[in-house]
């Protein structure tokens, strides 16, 4: 099978392909033959109920600093592509939104992975709460009087941004913590959303566990350990990935979430596990395959691509 692909990313100059989803997905692609093309969403133009953007064909190369080559920019229709990747980091806000609204005028005919109408539905910290018996308890509200019984009902807990990413404004208040009347101003202040508080999990001193779904199916671990003056186990601000294991409780909540995830066109999904609860369900642009496979496991990328195949086969897109 031979496709052409368009990724809707970033700018590929900026990343570090040592730890890039996006990347290996492009790699993946590359050595299975399909034509690869790159766009940034700031070109996206819907005219006439045609979707183009303004890009470049690329060929991509496992090599940190010269890892890709474009060729001249050039402006193309989307609907003419067999596969978009809409991989953009958030923050999920109205620009975001409105990319995956841009993006249906495209879907199911050239798939998009994932489905943006389900991107825009299930929002990483609130699609979660579709499960409250998987999760710790949390609180969403943006008002003090809430956030106050449910801190006295708890003692210790974390307070976030709810449309935040990469572990930015993530706040660890112990019971003794004096800052809290403080903060929940600057919450307040900074945000129009409400925000998110959920008991503090001891458990994290372990590891946040990085689950990776493909088509609804578990495909990989890593664990993602703090470091030692950190409460956030994100990798970009110092969190070490180990090698991990399912347990049982991680399958169980598999279960769960599986078949939704598949019937939504979720196809690669990142989700984040803190002992025994579900703290995330990550849809729009997850990570971790690299770290995966670096560690012995199964080569993701290769396994998101069999489902897009299948996908295809299954459902055959008019033009």
């Amino acid at each position: 099978m031979t496709l052409r692909v368009a990724v809707q990313m970033d700018p590929i100059e900026n990343i570090t392909i040592a730890g890039d989803s996006t990347f290996a997905i492009m790699l993946e692609a590359q050595a299975r033959g399909y034509k690869l093309f790159y766009y940034q969403t700031k070109t996206l133009a819907l005219e006439d109920g045609k979707l183009w953007a303004r890009g470049h064909s690329v060929n991509v190369r496992d090599e940190e600093g010269n890892h890709f080559t474009a060729a001249p920019e050039e402006r193309v229709d989307l609907g003419s592509f067999d596969v978009v990747h809409m991989r953009q980091d958030p923050p999920f806000d109205m620009n975001y939104i409105t990319a995956t609204h841009l993006l249906e005028h495209i879907h199911p005919r050239t798939l998009v992975v994932n489905d943006p109408k389900e991107v825009r539905n299930a929002p990483e910290k609130l699609y979660v709460t579709n499960f409250p018996d998987l999760m710790p308890p949390t609180l969403i509200t943006r008002d003090a009087r809430e956030l106050l019984q449910f801190r006295k009902a708890h003692s210790h807990i974390i307070l976030k941004p709810l449309y935040g990413n990469g572990g930015a404004g993530v706040f660890r208040l112990a019971e003794e913590d004096q800052n809290f009347a403080s903060l929940v101003e600057l919450f307040q202040q900074s945000f129009r959303e409400p925000f998110i508080a959920q008991r503090y999990l001891p458990e994290v001193r372990k590891g946040d566990k990085r689950i990776i779904l493909v088509d609804g199916e578990p495909a990989g671990a890593i664990n993602r350990v703090p470091a030692v003056n950190e409460n956030r186990s994100n990798m970009h601000v110092g969190g070490r990935p180990e090698p991990s294991e399912l347990t049982a409780r991680d399958k169980e909540i598999c279960r769960r979430l599986g078949p939704e995830l598949k019937a939504r066109g979720l196809i690669f999904v990142g989700i984040d596990v803190i002992g025994d609860y579900l703290t995330e369900v990550n849809v729009t642009s997850p990570t971790g395959i690299r770290e995966v496979k670096r560690f012995g496991g199964p080569d993701i990328a290769a396994l998101i691509w069999d489902a897009i195949e299948r996908r295809r086969n299954s459902t055959p897109p008019t033009r």
